[in-house]
């Protein structure tokens, strides 16, 4: 997992922290700084590597800050070849918005996204901060839960 900021490598810390989840099959990397770091630094750093290992996926976590083209923008950015083994999530907004809105912290919504994940449920993804990443949750629970989950 690459996260854009402090924020989201919090909400990556708590999903691996999940007991139902398979702690040595992932890795969350330090804060790229913004969502256009997040993206280069993918490019720049982690394509060679992710040709070199052909099971190796990434999830870069960022912040859309409402802004409808960004998702659009940073799947542009990943090689044809990598398009299925690159998964892009965030809150809508800010994380920020998300943790005063469930009165939860970073870790905390990260657990629990690792429990809707484990569970089949929707509980926390459903939220209106979150369900935009209908698509590419689901495309991304079909790549990892046979490996990630106990």
């Amino acid at each position: 997992m690459l996260p854009e900021d402090d924020a989201n490598r919090q909400i990556a810390n708590g999903f691996i922290q999940s007991p139902n989840l398979n702690a040595r099959a992932i890795q969350v990397l330090p804060p790229a700084g913004g969502w256009q770091r997040t993206v280069e630094q993918f490019t720049n750093d982690y394509v060679r590597t992710m040709r070199k290992f052909p099971q190796r996926m990434i999830v870069l976590l960022i912040d859309f800050d409402n802004r409808e083209n960004r998702l659009s923008y940073a799947q542009s950015q990943i090689p044809d070849d990598l398009k299925e083994r690159v998964f892009i999530l965030g809150v809508q907004s800010e994380p920020e918005n998300l943790k005063r809105d469930i009165n939860k912290s970073f870790e905390e919504i990260g657990d629990v996204l690792a429990q809707d994940c484990s569970d089949n449920t929707n509980e926390l993804w459903g939220h209106e901060l979150l369900k935009h990443n209908k698509t590419e949750l689901e495309r991304m629970i079909l790549s990892v839960k046979p490996f990630l989950f106990n």
